[in-house]
């Protein structure tokens, strides 16, 4: 048996855990699948506190920056930005 990883990167509404899932990318280690960006209309998880429930480790959580005077509604890329890992037997 070898260990791989599978990545779920998402994009939640605040940076608190418990807030809905707007945007999401998948990467599978293993190879069993391929995921693609837009492959689903459904998020894998309704909230990043619902992915931890599920077994995923959180292992990166984007820095909180404030927005530059005068730019508080500019938009720009999704900043609330988790990465979890999930550790397979193959």
């Amino acid at each position: 048996m070898t260990t791989r990883q599978r990545v779920l990167v998402l994009y939640l509404a605040t940076s608190a855990l418990d807030s809905k899932v707007v945007g999401w990318s998948r990467y599978d280690g293993t190879g069993r699948t391929n995921p693609t960006a837009g492959d689903s209309d459904e998020p894998p998880y309704a909230t990043g506190l619902d992915a931890l429930l599920d077994g995923w480790r959180l292992i990166q959580a984007s820095q909180l920056l404030p927005p530059s005077p005068g730019h508080e509604y500019d938009v720009s890329f999704l900043k609330h930005e988790f990465f979890f890992e999930q550790l397979v037997e193959v």
